[in-house]
């Protein structure tokens, strides 16, 4: 079966490309790897083809650091858009284990030179833009 990226994946990937045109994007990704196919990954197809997750490259503009306040709107969208399941970037991930709020990401990769998105199934076929400021959300 032919891998396809969630609703949720593409329309948030597809809208940080259309807020930072001009972004490194070496490090993004959503399909999975052989490294990913030899555990358990959101970027590894199920049994649909489904992949549910995006790596979004931190290099949104000349520098890294816009990076963790994307990644931050990202997870206080999670909060209340229950396509989110989880984000990790800078050794740190949010889910709803405590309600998004950060904590130590305890991985092999730290996730600096990007951010990584998991989608739930929720998010499968909703392709509703995100609210969020940095992608042209509300403030």
């Amino acid at each position: 079966m032919k891998p396809w990226l969630c609703a949720a994946g593409v329309e948030l990937r597809d809208a940080v490309t259309t807020w930072y045109p001009d972004r490194r994007t070496t490090s993004d990704g959503w399909l999975g790897d052989a490294r990913h196919a030899a555990r358990k990954s959101d970027h590894n197809p199920d049994s649909t083809g489904c992949v549910r997750a995006i790596d979004i490259d931190s290099r949104l503009d000349s520098s890294e650091g816009l990076s963790v306040y994307l990644a931050d709107q990202i997870r206080i969208c999670a909060k209340t858009d229950k396509r989110i399941s989880y984000v990790i970037h800078n050794g740190m991930i949010a889910s709803r284990i405590l309600n998004f709020k950060w904590r130590k990401y305890s991985g092999f990769n730290k996730h600096t030179k990007h951010i990584h998105v998991s989608f739930t199934k929720a998010g499968d076929k909703d392709g509703r833009a995100f609210d969020i400021p940095l992608l042209g959300g509300k403030i």
